[in-house]
C-alpha cells in the first residue's frame, strides 16, 4: 500500500483539511504503460481489490475479466475508512464530508500520479456513487463509467436508512454490531434469507440460525471496523448527488463523454433498480452511449459481491483487449429490447 499526502484540501463546505493521507494499491501493469482502471470500494471495503486477500479477485487479476496482464488497476482507500491503520487520518467531524469531496480527493491523487485519463471507473454501492461524482467533476477524463448497485443521487429511502444507521451508531451501547444487524437486512432480501435458513434453529447456540448469522456479521465488523470509520462511510451515502448546486441531473449528465453502463440488481432493496431505470430512460433522450444492465438474483444489494459470473458477463465486452476481436457486440437492455453497440 502506498501513500500520497494532499495538502490544504478544501471541502465542499469551504472548510480546509491541512493534510490528508490518501492510501492506495496498484495492481497489474506499471503506471503509464497500459489503460488504467480505477476501482472504488464500497462502505466496508478497501483498496485491496485483487490478489490473495482481494475482495474482488473473482473479477480482477491475471486472466480475469479485468485482466491485470493487460490493465493497470488503481484503488484508493477513502480517507477515514481505517484500513490503512492511520487512525490520525480518521475524521471526527464526519458530517463535514461529502461523496463529492472524496471524488475530488481521488482526482487530486490521480493528478499526483500523473495520470491523464482513465479507461474505466467502476464501483459498487458507495463506490459507484463516488464514481458518478468523479465523472461529473471531470466529464471528459473517463472513457467508461460503470456504477453498480448504486445511483447518481441518494433517494429519500437511502437518506432515511442512513439516518437510522446514524442513530444506532450514536446511541447504541454496541453501535457497530447493532448497526450492522440493520444494514444486513438492507443488503439481502427475505427470499435470500429464506433460502439460506428456512426458519431452522441453531444446533450450536440457542435461537434461530438467522439470529446467529446476523450476530456473527455484527461481531465480525465490530472486530475490524472503527466506529469513526463507520459513521463517516454511512454518512457519505446520503451525500451522493451530482446535480447538487447545478441546474438539473440531465444538464450535468450531458457534459459527460464517458460510455455510461448502469448496472442494477433486480432485487436490490437499498439502491432500487427502478430508480436506475428512470435514470436510463432520461439519459437516452439525449445520449446514445448509455446502457442499462441488470443482475438477476434473490440476494439483493449484495449480489454485486456474490453473482460474479453475471457481473463478469455484463462487463466483459467493456474490457475486451484491443488485441482481440474489435467488433465484439455489447448487448444492453433497452427496456424490453436489446440494443447492440459496436466496439
Amino acid at each position: 500500500m502506498k501513500r500520497i499526502v494532499i495538502q490544504n484540501w478544501e471541502l465542499e463546505n469551504g472548510k480546509i483539511q491541512r493534510e490528508v493521507s490518501l492510501y492506495y494499491h496498484l495492481f497489474g501493469q506499471k503506471l503509464g504503460t497500459a489503460p488504467i482502471v480505477l476501482v472504488n470500494h464500497a462502505l466496508t471495503g478497501n483498496s485491496q481489490v485483487a490478489g490473495k486477500k482481494g475482495w474482488w479477485n473473482d473479477l480482477i487479476g491475471e486472466n480475469k475479466t479485468i485482466d491485470t496482464d493487460y490493465y493497470t488497476v488503481l484503488a484508493f482507500n477513502i480517507p477515514g475508512n481505517g484500513y490503512d491503520g492511520d487512525f490520525e487520518n480518521l475524521v471526527p467531524n464526519y458530517k463535514d464530508f461529502s461523496a463529492k469531496d472524496i471524488a475530488a480527493l481521488f482526482w487530486e491523487g490521480i493528478k499526483v500520479l500523473k495520470i491523464e485519463s482513465l479507461f474505466a471507473v467502476i464501483g459498487g454501492s458507495l463506490g459507484g456513487g463516488i464514481a458518478w461524482e468523479m465523472t461529473a467533476l471531470k466529464p471528459d477524463k473517463i472513457e467508461n463509467l460503470i456504477p453498480i448497485a448504486t445511483d447518481w443521487k441518494a433517494t429519500d429511502w437511502v437518506i432515511a436508512n442512513v439516518l437510522v444507521q446514524d442513530q444506532i451508531l450514536n446511541n447504541s451501547q454496541n453501535p457497530i454490531a447493532d448497526a450492522r444487524l440493520h444494514a444486513m437486512l438492507l443488503y439481502r432480501t427475505p427470499q435470500s434469507l429464506k433460502l439460506k435458513f428456512n426458519r431452522k434453529e441453531s444446533e450450536i447456540a440457542n435461537g434461530f440460525q438467522i439470529e446467529n448469522w446476523l450476530n456473527h456479521h455484527g461481531k465480525k465488523l465490530q472486530n475490524r471496523f472503527h466506529l469513526a470509520s463507520y459513521k463517516l462511510m454511512n454518512h457519505l451515502l446520503k451525500t451522493i448527488d451530482i446535480s447538487k448546486n447545478k441546474t438539473d441531473f440531465l444538464a450535468v449528465a450531458n457534459t459527460i463523454t464517458a460510455n455510461i453502463h448502469i448496472i442494477s440488481v433486480d432485487s436490490d432493496l437499498f439502491f432500487i433498480p427502478s430508480e436506475n431505470l428512470e435514470t436510463y430512460q432520461e439519459l437516452i433522450t439525449t445520449k446514445e452511449n448509455v446502457f442499462y444492465h441488470e443482475i438477476k438474483s434473490i440476494h439483493g444489494h449484495d449480489a454485486f459481491l456474490i453473482e460474479f459470473e453475471q457481473l463478469s458477463a455484463i462487463i466483459s465486452p467493456i474490457f475486451i483487449k484491443k488485441t482481440k476481436q474489435i467488433h465484439t457486440i455489447l448487448f444492453s437492455i433497452n427496456l424490453h429490447n436489446f440494443v447492440p453497440l459496436q466496439f
